[in-house]
């Protein structure tokens, strides 16, 4: 693909600065704080209920982790994201181990019944479970997906009208419709806690400025893919990796996105 929209995309979102909203996990809370900021956003992680509709009503996006829940968590989401919803604001769900206990199962479907979700982005087993596939979940690491991923990602595209993001070796990202194949990363991004969470934050910044969830998924995806694989580079293992991402991440340009982005649609 031209790799010139991409490119535009996240020099957009680093000119606009968008305040990203999360509630997240507290195993990686301060990874995606520094990983927004690294990419051209400011972040907030605001999970009382008492404040959570009004700072996302204050936001570019919202970003909503379900890594660590609990019931104050989940009535934050809810709060948070119906305030976005009525402020027309894009809500990023990462549906962290999905699949691998009834309460991350429930509260997953219910956050998707009562809210209006711009994307989701999730490993194969965690798509797999919401598409109703043949997919299992060991954690929060995914076990398996049987069936062709492309086809379940874009069934539940279909189904659900959310743009779906079915990370792995090869990302995958689909309305429905159009499908985008992203071939940036390395393996050393799967030796650390923490980076699909920061991909979804990086998600996050690249559609609070786009209302075309498909391309700023794969912008956000090929951004910080293209930025793993420059640090691995510098890196002798994940002591090494974890800091030279971020250094990475911020140093990436719009101009690195034009020659070095490997998206292709399917």
């Amino acid at each position: 693909m031209d790799n010139q929209v991409f490119s535009a995309l996240l020099s957009q979102a680093r000119k606009q600065h968008p305040l990203v909203h999360h509630i997240t996990n507290y195993v990686t809370v301060n990874d995606c704080a520094n990983i927004t900021i690294c990419a051209g956003g400011a972040p907030v992680m605001a999970d009382a209920a008492e404040e959570a509709g009004e700072m996302a009503s204050l936001s570019g996006s919202l970003v909503l982790n379900i890594g660590t829940l609990n019931a104050g968590i989940i009535k934050s989401m809810l709060l948070a994201g119906k305030a976005a919803n009525n402020h027309k604001i894009p809500i990023i769900l990462d549906p962290v181990g999905v699949g691998a206990t009834r309460l991350r199962t429930e509260s997953c479907r219910r956050l998707l019944d009562e809210l209006t979700v711009a994307i989701v982005k999730g490993n194969a087993g965690e798509i797999g479970v919401l598409a109703g596939a043949d997919a299992k979940v060991r954690g929060v690491d995914s076990a398996g997906l049987k069936g062709d991923p492309v086809a379940v990602a874009r069934t539940f595209a279909r189904d659900t009208g959310i743009t779906v993001v079915m990370s792995g070796a090869t990302d995958i990202i689909t309305d429905g419709e159009r499908v985008l194949l992203v071939e940036n990363g390395h393996s050393l991004m799967g030796t650390i806690s923490g980076t699909g969470c920061m991909a979804t934050s990086v998600t996050g910044v690249c559609a609070a400025v786009s209302k075309d969830r498909v391309m700023a998924a794969a912008t956000a995806l090929a951004a910080f893919g293209l930025a793993g694989e420059r640090a691995a580079e510098k890196s002798r293992g994940p002591g090494s990796f974890k800091p030279a991402l971020f250094d990475e991440m911020a140093a990436l340009t719009p101009a690195d996105i034009l020659t070095g982005a490997r998206i292709k649609s399917s």
